[in-house]
């Protein structure tokens, strides 16, 4: 666990992506350390409408949002945004009646140094805390637990570089675990897939969706959910 720990008063916002690593952030968050948040943080891409890198709708960012009891903020960013762009509309987002008392964002980081770094660098330079409810815990037990305690996700994004297209639009279970190559995070920290979380115990009810079409883009192989 990672050793900052604010007080229950903090004002504290989530980096949200919608997908597994958000939502036991979230989990973590309310269990362990009886904190909020108080805002969801998401990058959506405005070419496309839709939550960046994960590929998932608005709506369905939007429906999450309700049913974690928990208002989004989204920080529109175009398609192949440079870092320097990525770091004025996050300046931009922060400075925002939002997230202007945000004195905390947390984040679902499990083990990359380098982005823990450069979250704490671009945090800092704006005034805030990074915190980590994750940090460092063992990916295949934190994959495991996910499953365990009742949350359901679909695989909605694959770098098929890393991992075979044919794992967009599984159910994250079990038997996707078994079937995972060695050498693929259980969790996907190293970008080998992302998901859409759409139950679980930070839910107040489960999101009813189906899987579509299947399509790479940009590199990637995206799955495309939407509410049914």
């Amino acid at each position: 666990m990672d050793d900052f720990s604010p007080p229950s008063t903090t004002k504290l916002a989530l980096s949200w992506s919608g997908g597994k690593d958000s939502a036991l952030a979230l989990w973590a968050l309310r269990t362990e350390r009886k904190l909020g948040p108080d805002v969801l943080i998401t990058t959506v891409t405005e070419t496309y409408g839709r939550v960046s890198m994960h590929g998932v709708r608005r709506d369905l960012l939007l429906k999450q949002a309700q049913l974690v009891g928990v208002r989004v903020l989204e920080v529109p960013i175009p398609a192949g945004c440079s870092d320097a762009l990525y770091e004025q509309r996050m300046a931009e987002a922060f400075a925002s009646d939002a997230l202007t008392d945000v004195e905390v964002v947390a984040s679902g980081d499990l083990f990359l140094e380098d982005v823990r770094v450069y979250r704490e660098t671009r945090l800092g330079a704006l005034g805030r805390q990074a915190l980590f409810p994750l940090w460092g815990r063992d990916t295949a037990e934190l994959a495991r637990r996910f499953i365990s305690a009742g949350f359901e996700a679909v695989i909605v994004c694959v770098d098929p570089r890393k991992l075979d297209p044919s794992f967009a639009g599984r159910s994250f279970d079990a038997d996707f675990l078994n079937d995972l190559p060695t050498g693929v995070d259980p969790c996907g920290e190293n970008g080998e897939f992302h998901t859409f979380v759409h139950a679980g115990p930070i839910f107040s009810r489960s999101l009813d969706c189906g899987v579509g079409e299947v399509l790479e883009r940009d590199g990637f192989v995206f799955c495309d959910v939407a509410e049914v």
